[in-house]
């Protein structure tokens, strides 16, 4: 029993959780950002299913420009030295998706990494040191992420066709 409760603790340990959907997490802790902001047609979802699982869904449209649909959610200010990745636990549709953080929720840019779906439950883990700096989409000539705090994560959709996505996220947490 002791060897199994220090597993548990030390399993605590390594990871941190930024997002734990269930049935109780309310939708309005994200915000849905559509191209519509920019002329875009594109038109994304956001809510909690019966099961508790964060579900952004929509479709991509191409009209006036590139489309893009994203998710964010502004967190308290989460220490992040000490981690050395993000790990999702999603359902997806096979689309490739962008995870992105901010720093500071007041920086203009955000530091992406891509990341593909699968139409089974799994486990996504992205090395912190991999999100690259970016805004509007252009990769800026500036360091990776600076590995310090997040105050800001999103998901984003943008893969230059016209389409329907569906994403279900269970868990979004730090790593060591």
């Amino acid at each position: 029993m002791y060897a199994l409760f220090t597993l548990l603790f030390l399993i605590t340990q390594n990871t941190l959780i930024l997002y734990d959907f269930n049935t109780e997490s309310q939708a309005n802790d994200w915000l849905v950002v559509d191209d519509v902001v920019m002329g875009g047609r594109s038109d994304g979802n956001f809510y909690i299913d019966e099961n508790g699982h964060g579900v952004f869904e929509g479709t991509i449209s191409l009209e006036n420009d590139d489309g893009f649909s994203s998710i964010k959610h502004d967190c308290r200010t989460i220490e992040v030295k000490g981690y050395s990745k993000i790990r999702l636990r999603v359902k997806g549709d096979g689309n490739t998706y962008q995870l992105r953080l901010k720093s500071k929720r007041t920086d203009k840019h955000s530091y992406r990494a891509y990341f593909n779906s699968s139409n089974n439950w799994g486990t996504i883990d992205i090395p912190i040191k991999a999100l690259l700096p970016v805004f509007r989409g252009k990769e800026l000539d500036m360091p990776n992420f600076p590995n310090q705090t997040i105050e800001e994560i999103s998901i984003l959709i943008s893969n230059n066709e016209s389409l329907t996505f569906k994403l279900l996220i269970d868990k979004i947490e730090l790593v060591k």
